[in-house]
């Protein structure tokens, strides 16, 4: 089965997308087709402090921040432990107010918090995206691909003084081993917060929560009209609520600029297929197998049939293949670590289960990964 491919945070031949293109992104809207959100859609919403956070502040950290200035203070505040204890978690993109009740959030959360304080302290700050390989995630039929973003800080003058150089300072909330080091393209602010009411869009949708997922999509797009990945999601949008005429014309928006997005271009095979155009979908699907042989994920869905088969050797190879081109993806080092446990060889299989452990994205990953993990650490020492 073909998934939904869309792109969070962060993509040759000519698709035949025979749509017509609006001129504007607002003839892509119908608002008529929708109930109103069930939430705040709200752009000042994403960088707002809260009181608890005024007060972390002004409070529980002032001393802090008068003492070593304003930007060390508060990255010894989100660095050190007993100041804001963080935990990395990429179940839901929260905004500044959010992640700091939470005390977790994933990357663009947590850039969006460290972001809010900045601005309070008028810390100047940029935001960057980061090149890296994107990670890819699934959910159902849905497969997400999330790219990486980080935001670099200046000093007040005031906490410059004479002599001293305003040196920039990047915050990144990868791990070491994962940032490396990578190049990274400055991008203004409305695109961070388009990528946050994307990402929200793809949130609610896979909780099955169309109407909400329309109006975030909508607003990415309000934001920041070149981010095309909320093209995307308001393409799929459309498709799972029905409407495929306008879900066309959102695929053909982005192909019309991107001719060779693959994401997009197999979501419009999805679309064209559901529309009874086997014609048109065949040639495209041509195309996009030319340009994207190996998708994400078939090898892993391969690996899956192999170990359902009773070939466990068979499997290993396959996810080895996943890994490859996605190693810090904790489904795929698990899996591989199931396929090692089958062949026998316990301690290759350790070894990936330790890395799917570190890797995990969730708590409740991180718990089942390290469940498994113990079983056979137990099982070693009986």
């Amino acid at each position: 089965m073909r998934s939904w491919a869309v792109s969070l945070c962060s993509m040759l031949l000519a698709a035949c997308a025979t749509a017509p293109v609006p001129r504007s992104p607002d003839a892509l809207f119908n608002d008529r087709l929708f109930l109103a959100p069930s939430e705040s859609v709200r752009a000042e919403d994403v960088f707002a402090l809260s009181d608890e956070m005024k007060h972390y502040l002004s409070g529980e950290i002032a001393h802090q921040l008068r003492q070593t200035g304003a930007r060390q203070g508060l990255v010894d505040a989100l660095a050190k432990s007993g100041e804001l204890k963080l935990e990395y978690d990429s179940m839901m993109t929260r905004n500044a107010a959010q992640a700091f009740a939470a005390r977790s959030g994933n990357c663009l959360s947590l850039v969006i918090m460290t972001a809010a304080f900045a601005k309070a302290l008028d810390l100047p700050v940029r935001f960057q995206t980061v090149s890296a390989d994107e990670t890819v995630s699934r959910s159902g039929n849905i497969e997400f691909f999330i790219g990486h973003v980080n935001l670099t800080l200046g000093e007040k003058l005031i906490d410059v003084g004479p002599g001293r150089r305003n040196d920039l300072m990047t915050i990144d909330f990868l791990p070491p081993e994962q940032a490396g080091h990578l190049s990274t393209r400055a991008v203004a602010e409305e695109s961070i917060v388009a990528m946050f009411m994307n990402n929200r869009a793809a949130e609610v949708f896979v909780q099955g929560r169309i109407d909400d997922a329309y109006w975030w999509a909508r607003a990415a797009i309000g934001q920041d009209p070149r981010f095309l990945g909320a093209y995307n999601t308001l393409g799929i949008v459309y498709h799972r609520h029905g409407n495929l005429v306008e879900a066309e014309k959102a695929f053909a928006w982005v192909l019309e600029r991107e001719p060779g997005n693959t994401r997009v271009m197999s979501n419009l095979v999805r679309l064209l297929d559901h529309m009874g155009r086997a014609a048109e979908s065949k040639v495209l699907a041509g195309k996009l197998a030319q340009l994207e042989p190996n998708p994400p994920f078939s090898y892993f869905d391969l690996g899956m049939s192999a170990l359902r088969d009773g070939s466990p050797g068979a499997a290993r190879d396959l996810f080895a293949k996943e890994v490859e081109r996605a190693p810090y993806y904790h489904e795929f080092r698990f899996w591989l670590g199931v396929a090692y446990l089958g062949l026998g060889d316990v301690d290759r299989a350790r070894k990936q289960l330790t890395l799917a452990v570190e890797y995990a994205t969730t708590r409740k990953d991180h718990d089942l990964y390290a469940a498994k993990l113990d079983r056979i650490r137990s099982s070693r020492l009986q």
